[in-house]
């Protein structure tokens, strides 16, 4: 798989999704997301409340990059979409992000994030902390810029359970991705030389996710391609402006 191949030549090459049966089972929600757990992580210890979801292997490709600059924070205007627990908020915050944008639909999940960020990170005078509840970007002032987003989307592409909560981590699926890349372009939200790094993987519709990217400007590659070794293929990609554009804020 050529890593430096963008557009429909890219579409190609992307899985379709695994068989419905399979994506089900591989997707069973755990019995207790509505208790209190905690998690640990790079030497933190996370308190989980009841319905704040834990970070499984495939958001860890991303917190593992955010940690050791890979995906580079420092100095750096970031949005974590839906921040959850708060690990992308925290670790940004350890590298010295300027602006650190916590975003996610789920109330907890911001409250947990702001009290984990207030006890691992503190005040930094050169880092702006900023939690929202929103769904997607809808709450960010029209003045917001970023460098960097990260999302790890709830894209499975079948409903996998009937709990809210569930699916609101889990299986909304490929339109949650069209509102996501629409509003960035709509609010011009990213910035000169910005890019966005989106993770799924083969329980989603790939081509959907990627087609989304495409059809709002904007040039995905793949940046990594991770084999769980169980038919499960997670794609995390870079995503670019496609061009500079007209008429947008400098």
């Amino acid at each position: 798989m050529d890593r430096n191949t963008t557009g429909p030549a890219l579409l190609e090459q992307l899985p379709p999704p695994l068989p419905a049966d399979r994506i089900i089972a591989l997707n069973q929600p755990k019995g207790d997301l509505h208790t209190t757990r905690s998690y640990e992580w790079n030497g933190w210890t996370l308190d989980v409340p009841p319905g704040v979801f834990i970070p499984g292997w495939t958001s860890r490709l991303i917190h593992e990059r955010l940690l050791d600059g890979r995906i580079e924070t420092r100095g750096r205007r970031y949005a974590a979409m839906g921040v959850g627990l708060g690990v992308e908020a925290v670790t940004a915050g350890t590298r010295g992000a300027r602006e650190i944008h916590a975003i996610d639909v789920h109330p907890e999940s911001v409250a947990a994030t702001t009290r984990h960020y207030r006890r691992l990170v503190g005040e930094r005078p050169d880092t702006a902390f900023l939690p929202v509840v929103s769904d997607v970007f809808d709450a960010l002032p029209d003045e917001v810029r970023l460098d960097v987003i990260t999302f790890n989307p709830p894209a499975v592409s079948q409903t996998v359970s009937d709990d809210p909560d569930v699916v609101r981590n889990v299986c909304v699926g490929a339109p949650l991705i069209a509102k996501f890349f629409a509003q960035i372009a709509e609010k011009d939200l990213l910035a000169p030389g910005g890019e966005i790094h989106l993770i799924a993987s083969n329980t989603a519709d790939l081509r959907a996710l990627v087609q989304h990217a495409v059809d709002h400007g904007f040039r995905p590659r793949i940046d990594h391609l991770h084999d769980w070794r169980d038919g499960v293929l997670t794609f995390l990609f870079r995503i670019t402006h496609d061009a500079p554009r007209s008429g947008g804020r400098r």
